[in-house]
């Protein structure tokens, strides 16, 4: 198998380009260079196959060992450190068409942090998907026509792999029986495609409740053990994660951004962002790797 590796970058930040007409960058990488803190639009894929590799997402910091494979959502500040010698695979995939596919909201709720899968922590998942991601790279160094509909083929099957491991998940509404589990999770997958289509409404928790056919209370529940995250709480991150992209066009005021990504308040908007992010959106625009 063929392996190209990109010019050597600056310590400072990624500098990173996708082939000419290309949404999807693989590259094996043996420098021994570390990043400071950056981020992108793009979802980074990182597998050490020699020594280990350290990474800083969001508040979490991750030593990854050979085969362990680490999932960095679009937009996430992350910090790279890299030991005196190894070779990992790192992949920048585009993956935002792909919020268009119905019940994708499910799989971006799971990937709304950092998503980390080694054989310990997913020993019924790992293999599979690991295997899936090195098919994935020598499709793409083998350059065929149409390989980049294949890599996405592939990506698309790690994803319903995933959303399988969680629904799948024993401990996920484990006091019901298996029919009312697959209701659940149904209603529930309604209700987040809704949300990440109209994220900027005024959208109550009650409405939501209705939409799905349960009390607000007893929704209120299953949304928190489905999603990690309380009704109020996952309506702020999506609302976040648009204003991460917006930020992306200088010609928008912060004030403007929060406004076209449901915020009714500025203030609301920068202590909201300042607590999820690490720091204001000015400072984070800043940061931004630009991939082009």
């Amino acid at each position: 198998m063929s392996i190209k590796e990109n010019p050597s970058p600056s310590p400072s930040q990624e500098h990173v380009a996708f082939r000419e007409n290309s949404t999807v960058l693989i590259w094996r990488n043996s420098h021994n260079l570390s990043y400071a803190p950056h981020w992108h639009m793009a979802m980074e894929v990182i597998i050490p196959i020699e020594n280990y590799y350290d990474v800083c997402a969001g508040s979490s910091s991750y030593h990854l060992l050979p085969h362990d494979i680490l999932i960095i959502p679009p937009g996430e500040i992350h910090t790279l450190t890299a030991p005196d010698t190894g070779i990992r695979f790192i992949y920048l995939i585009d993956i935002s068409f792909l919020s268009k596919i119905k019940g994708f909201a499910s799989i971006q709720a799971l990937m709304s942090k950092p998503f980390y899968i080694t054989g310990s922590s997913h020993p019924q998942i790992h293999k599979g998907i690991l295997n899936k991601f090195l098919e994935m790279e020598e499709e793409y160094f083998t350059d065929r026509q149409y390989s980049e509909i294949t890599i996405y083929s592939i990506l698309l099957e790690i994803f319903s792999r995933l959303g399988y491991g969680r629904t799948h998940n024993e401990d996920l509404f484990s006091d019901v029986r298996v029919y009312k589990k697959k209701e659940y999770i149904q209603k529930l997958n309604i209700v987040l495609d809704y949300i990440d289509i109209n994220y900027a409404d005024c959208l109550s928790l009650e409405a939501m409740a209705n939409m799905a056919g349960y009390s607000k209370y007893h929704f209120s529940r299953l949304f928190s053990e489905y999603t990690k995250e309380t009704f109020c709480d996952y309506l702020n991150l999506r609302r976040i994660k648009a204003a991460e992209e917006l930020l992306l066009n200088d010609s928008l005021s912060v004030t403007e951004i929060a406004m076209q990504s449901g915020f009714s308040s500025i203030a609301t908007f920068n202590r909201l962002f300042r607590s999820l992010k690490g720091c204001s959106p000015s400072e984070y625009r800043k940061l931004n790797t630009h991939i082009s």
